[in-house]
């Protein structure tokens, strides 16, 4: 059978025609000439016939994204060896201090940890990749960690810090070395930053931690449960890049005798609006920073996600990100759909009927967004420019008997059923549980 006569009898086979579709744990970066970069897992549905070497898409708005290529022509050598991987995963790629890109990539087989993050070195981020071998390996039945899904932070010194780890032990940081980004200490495996029980088989993964310049701390990202069907994303706050992390409640990332379902602020999990799309599992996110419009850096969450009616089919999302007045991250309701699309033709009331979600951490049930009466402590009109808002949802919309009061942040956002610009908001209630909306009633 010719590439031709696959193509044609299945089109998700060829890879011009993805777009952000059959992306895979993803990560977003911008070259100098102003072109993203996604790099993602090598995984779709139809697995025996897509290219292996870590996926690379490019977009010149984050919106439309072209099928490059890949990084590498199949598993790097040491890699394979150690691993038996037969294609890479959760690839991470950040720029270096000697101005270079470095990509940390992962190999494994599924379900076991025996496994290696690698590391490759390139000019730019089309490539070409060099292969410097590996960084971190695990092996069942000697070791307690699971070296896949590598991140890389950079601290208030400048050294960059390798975070990992996946079920199994749970999530680990360690130093790397500043010029060669190789652990700081050879074959140092790093330090427990968080972890879950094994009556929820240790199900944390797909961590990324980002440092706030603007309070000192650092945020620290982890997706809980299982990547098929309840992925979902929980956030935690530190002083330290070691930790300890402590969600809004001030429980750790590493306590093992809280109910584990309660451990971590969730952010973000399956939704959906009223005439929208079902997403199912959203999660393994990184976050990409650049400069906004007015020079202060802007945030956005850049995840994977599943299609409830066809769980086997996923795709990219990235949403904004942005941070309420007490510092903690909270998500767009919404996907971004470019800075003009967001852009409200006229201010509006805040106040008024929105559809809203409840991010329940104790469920993993997906949410229907419901109609809300919102008003905003003080009257408030908005254009859509970010803003931070202390909102009051009436009624007794989560059941505790009272008001939810929302330390929050209000913006503009594209509403995709109605196909109009609208004001989104998202927040932190008095309780720690997070929520989101848009503006318009439920049909």
């Amino acid at each position: 059978m010719t590439t031709a006569d696959i193509t044609s009898a299945d089109p998700s086979a060829d890879p011009a025609a993805w777009g952000a579709r059959h992306a895979h744990d993803p990560t977003v970066v911008r070259d100098d000439d102003g072109t993203y970069y996604m790099f993602s897992t090598d995984s779709v549905a139809n697995s025996e016939y897509i290219p292996i070497g870590v996926h690379i898409r490019t977009s010149a708005d984050l919106i439309k994204w072209a099928y490059a290529g890949t990084a590498f022509d199949g598993v790097p050598g040491p890699a394979a060896e150690w691993s038996g991987a037969k294609g890479l995963w959760a690839p991470e790629v950040v720029r270096w201090e000697s101005g270079d890109w470095h990509m940390y990539y992962s190999a494994s087989t599924f379900g076991t940890n025996t496994s290696a993050i690698g590391l490759a070195v390139a000019p730019s981020p089309s490539g070409p990749w060099q292969d410097r071998g590996l960084v971190v390996a695990t092996r069942a039945g000697q070791h307690s960690q699971n070296a896949i899904d590598a991140a890389v932070t950079f601290d208030a010194d400048g050294a960059p810090w390798l975070t990992y780890g996946s079920f199994f032990s749970g999530i680990c940081i360690l130093p790397l070395n500043r010029t060669s980004g190789l652990p700081l200490v050879e074959g140092d495996l790093g330090a427990a930053i968080a972890r879950r029980p094994k009556s929820v088989e240790g199900a944390v993964e797909g961590a990324f931690i980002l440092r706030r310049p603007e309070d000192g701390r650092y945020v620290l990202f982890a997706s809980y449960d299982s990547l098929f069907s309840t992925y979902n994303v929980r956030v935690a706050v530190a002083d330290a890049i070691t930790g300890p992390y402590r969600d809004v409640r001030g429980v750790a990332m590493t306590d093992l005798d809280a109910p584990p379902a309660s451990v971590g602020t969730k952010v973000l999990g399956s939704h959906q609006f009223d005439g929208g799309t079902a997403w199912l599992a959203p999660g393994h996110n990184s976050v990409l920073t650049q400069d906004g419009p007015d020079g202060s850096p802007e945030h956005f969450m850049v995840h994977h996600v599943r299609f409830a009616a066809d769980p086997t089919e996923h795709v990219v999302q990235l949403r904004r990100l942005f941070f309420n007045a007490a510092g903690w991250p909270v998500v767009s309701p919404q996907q971004f759909a470019g800075r003009e699309a967001e852009t409200l033709p006229t201010p509006e009331q805040v106040a008024g009927t929105w559809q809203v979600l409840r991010f329940d951490p104790e469920s993993t049930e997906l949410v229907p967004a419901v109609a809300a009466e919102l008003v905003s402590g003080v009257p408030m009109v908005s254009d859509g420019t970010p803003a931070l808002a202390r909102l009051r949802i009436a009624g007794e919309q989560d059941g505790s008997g009272e008001a939810v009061e929302l330390d929050a942040v209000v913006f503009g956002s594209w509403d995709p059923v109605r196909a109009r610009s609208a004001l989104s908001f998202s927040g932190i209630d008095q309780h720690g549980v997070a929520w989101s909306g848009t503006k318009g009633g439920v049909s």
